[in-house]
């Protein structure tokens, strides 16, 4: 019974600590990609045995905050791509090490040019896992694709 009483005490003091220690969790905004007001583009944790990479939803923005490609969602995905590839590799790590992908867009039935500009990105063999979600619309009408990423990227040591 003691051990039942003591593990809410255990959660909480970790995610306290969790929460203030900088050494586990930094927040960044990469200067391979447009720098993002009021939001960070990457969050890397530490594992201890490697770090996970949280990425902000990528939109076909270049460095100069920019839209790629208005009106076609082949183009679009392709710069949501290189954002993705510029992040993880800012980091450290590779398109091999993304184990998770959601994807939003405005018209699921666009998904083949999706997957055509993704499959040039992961490892089509063990792709990562994925969701797809339609939505009526994002946060700006000539946005068609906004894709979040996650990635774990073990040690070298």
């Amino acid at each position: 019974m003691k051990n039942i009483l003591l593990l809410p005490f255990l959660f909480i003091t970790t995610f306290v600590f969790a929460q203030s220690d900088n050494s586990i969790v930094k927040l960044s905004n990469p200067s391979e990609v447009n720098s993002s007001k009021g939001y960070s583009q990457l969050a890397e944790v530490n594992l201890g045995t490697g770090k996970m990479l949280i990425l902000s939803g990528q939109v076909a923005f270049d460095v100069k905050g920019n839209l790629v490609g208005a009106g076609d969602i082949g183009k679009q995905t392709e710069q949501v791509f290189i954002n993705i590839k510029n992040i993880v590799e800012s980091a450290g790590g590779s398109m091999d090490n993304v184990i998770k992908l959601n994807y939003f867009m405005k018209d699921v039935n666009q998904i083949g040019a999706v997957r055509q500009v993704r499959d040039k990105y992961i490892n089509t063999k063990i792709p990562p896992t994925s969701t797809l979600v339609e939505v009526s619309k994002l946060f700006r009408d000539d946005v068609l694709i906004e894709v979040e990423a996650t990635a774990i990227i073990p040690s070298t040591e």
